[in-house]
């Protein structure tokens, strides 16, 4: 059986995470945290946890000539992820993003985008044989709205379905042109406010504010509340997966482990409810682990992995 073909297009960082018990108010020196330096950014953190679950991955993104960008290339190739149209900027820093993160796994990000704001629809137009072999097109809002545009555009043209994790999320509904080229929108509850201006609280509300962003053009949507679990609808169908429990640690790159696993499992030809399912089940298992990339599971740890019945669910 082929692999499936992932195409992920935007963004890579370094994380700098500190954790401690609690995260400082404003003025405020918290000391005696734990740092770790680790590989990051929404679509470089997508296009690992979909490598390390068995797919063929291309990563479409910008780096910077420095010593963070150099061992960012170096990292993709040892998780086999190809790096042909990983461009490297003369004059932009790799991004960064410092995180603070408490005792119960909940974070505050900052974030200095450098290279990634210079991802353009050129870099992309180069990669335009491979988005149209691709199975799954993945993109997320942590690169210029204009090269999302244009990556949906020409993967939707060859009948390519794109996943739209919209992260982080403007204040309004997404331009019209980038959704009717959408076939699966993934926000989390916030997210999904954001766009809609629902209140995103439990299934209910949820199913309010999937219907909106259906009828904003895209052809699906999953929208996941945390530790209650994930709402999906499209094709007439919808329902609700509840939310695997386990013990939080970090909850950095749990959605972008749960896009990773989506894209991997609708690749592979799978239904919306079981995609969402496995998704879910792979975000689990990353916010056990302290870090963004490091906390992503291999396709063999997911399935090993047994929760603990006293554990406590976070998507």
């Amino acid at each position: 059986m082929n692999r499936p073909r992932i195409v992920v297009v935007g963004s890579v960082n370094t994380d700098m995470v500190v954790k401690s018990e609690r995260i400082p108010a404003v003025g405020e020196t918290v000391t005696g945290g734990q740092f770790v330096m680790a590989a990051g950014g929404k679509g470089a953190n997508q296009a690992v946890a979909a490598a390390r679950l068995g797919a063929e991955v291309t990563l479409v993104a910008r780096i910077g000539r420095d010593l963070l960008g150099d061992q960012a290339a170096a990292n993709y190739q040892r998780e086999g992820i190809l790096t042909d149209f990983l461009f490297r900027d003369p004059e932009r820093a790799t991004g960064v993003a410092l995180i603070l993160v408490d005792a119960r796994g909940e974070n505050l990000i900052s974030v200095a985008s450098g290279a990634n704001h210079a991802l353009s629809p050129a870099d992309v137009r180069q990669a335009a044989e491979r988005i149209r072999q691709a199975d799954v097109v993945l993109l997320q809002l942590e690169i210029p709205l204009e090269t999302v545009i244009f990556a949906a555009e020409l993967a939707a043209a060859s009948g390519v379905r794109v996943i739209l994790d919209p992260a982080p999320a403007p204040a309004g509904p997404l331009d019209a042109a980038l959704l009717g080229n959408v076939s699966c929108l993934k926000p989390n509850e916030t997210e999904a406010e954001r766009l809609t201006g629902i209140a995103v609280a439990d299934e209910a509300s949820a199913a309010k504010a999937a219907q909106k962003l259906l009828a904003g053009g895209a052809r699906s949507a999953v929208i996941t509340l945390g530790s209650k679990g994930a709402f999906w609808t499209g094709d007439g169908r919808s329902g609700f997966v509840p939310a695997v429990a386990v013990e939080a640690v970090d909850s950095t790159a749990a959605g972008d482990a749960f896009s990773g696993a989506l894209a991997c499992a609708l690749a592979a030809g799978q239904s919306l409810e079981d995609a969402v399912a496995y998704a879910g089940l792979v975000g689990a298992i990353s916010v056990t682990r302290l870090g963004a990339q490091p906390s992503l599971p291999t396709a063999e740890e997911v399935r090993e992995f047994s929760p603990s019945p006293s554990g406590r669910g976070k998507g």
